[in-house]
């Protein structure tokens, strides 16, 4: 009986053991999809605390979160049962996808650098006329469509990360990254959005260090807030343009991602890995700024028939 029990608790453990290896697996690979879709991660923080500028400050968090929980439902709801049946039903597609996306991102962050020398979307982006609330929910409402497009390449990059696995596996890792990037995005932020306000209350109320602190809050957050669309636009461009970069590799074309990464690897073997890294991300933002100049030009330049 003894030795029935001892056979017994060294199956269980063994079982133990390959679910903990599993779960480590599974948490990895969500990271490493995370990490992969970084650069839209950066692209949705910078673009969502525009949706709650001109509203009062006592709105701000709940519009953060209510735009928030339309992008979960936006990655758990809709997104995540099309990745998976995708995945089951049109595992070829995936990478089509992504390169439409991905040229998505291009055009997106050669749109905003257009749009610094030629503005032409100011009308289109003055707020309606309503009510408070109606605003407010028109506002919401636009910041869940954008979410939606970003959600989607976010899920699909993640998707594609963990094709190879099971599709019980896959789901687990959408969820993971679903929820997680969520969390990360959205609390950065409710964070970004009050920390004027908590810069005013420590200036009014601190003393010394802390007054100073406060306003050295008020005066950081717009340039910090530039700076951040900045960062998210230099990401769509190296994001968008690396996964068309690979799609086309993929697809059997292998320039110009075989000599972008030919002269990564030479940079890192004469500077290190983050010679090499900055090599690669500075060639695949130069080919999405290409990719995504040639986009907006056949959409704005060229002459169309009214």
């Amino acid at each position: 009986m003894a030795t029935g029990l001892l056979a017994l608790l060294d199956d269980v453990a063994a079982i133990a053991k390959v679910a903990a290896a599993s779960l480590d697996d599974t948490v990895a690979a969500a990271g490493k999809a995370s990490v992969k879709a970084a650069g839209v991660v950066i692209d949705d923080a910078a673009v969502t605390p525009q949706y709650v500028q001109g509203f009062t400050p006592a709105r701000e968090l709940p519009i953060v979160g209510k735009i928030a929980l339309g992008s979960l439902k936006n990655k758990l709801v809709f997104l995540l049962p099309g990745a998976i049946l995708l995945s089951w039903a049109a595992p070829w597609a995936i990478n089509p996808i992504l390169m439409v996306g991905g040229a998505y991102l291009c055009f997106e962050g050669a749109e905003k650098i257009y749009e610094l020398f030629r503005p032409h979307a100011a009308a289109e982006d003055a707020p309606k006329a309503g009510s408070a609330a109606e605003v407010e929910k028109d506002m919401v409402q636009g910041a869940i469509r954008t979410d939606l497009i970003l959600s989607g390449e976010i899920m699909a990059i993640s998707l594609n990360s963990v094709a190879d696995k099971p599709m019980a596996e896959q789901a687990v890792v959408l969820v993971v990254v679903g929820i997680g990037i969520t969390a990360l995005v959205y609390g950065a932020v409710a964070m970004i959005v009050k920390a004027d306000d908590v810069g005013v209350a420590l200036a009014r109320s601190g003393t010394g260090a802390v007054r100073a602190l406060g306003r050295g809050l008020v005066q950081g957050v717009p340039p910090f807030l530039s700076l951040l669309a900045k960062v998210g636009t230099a990401a769509m461009l190296w994001v968008g343009g690396g996964i068309f970069l690979h799609g086309l590799h993929l697809l059997g074309v292998a320039e110009p991602d075989h000599s972008i990464q030919h002269l990564a690897e030479q940079a890192g073997a004469a500077a290190g890995g983050f010679a090499q890294w900055l090599v690669g991300a500075l060639g695949a933002g130069l080919f999405g700024l290409l990719l995504g100049g040639v986009i907006v030009a056949a959409l704005h330049l060229v002459p169309r028939k009214h």
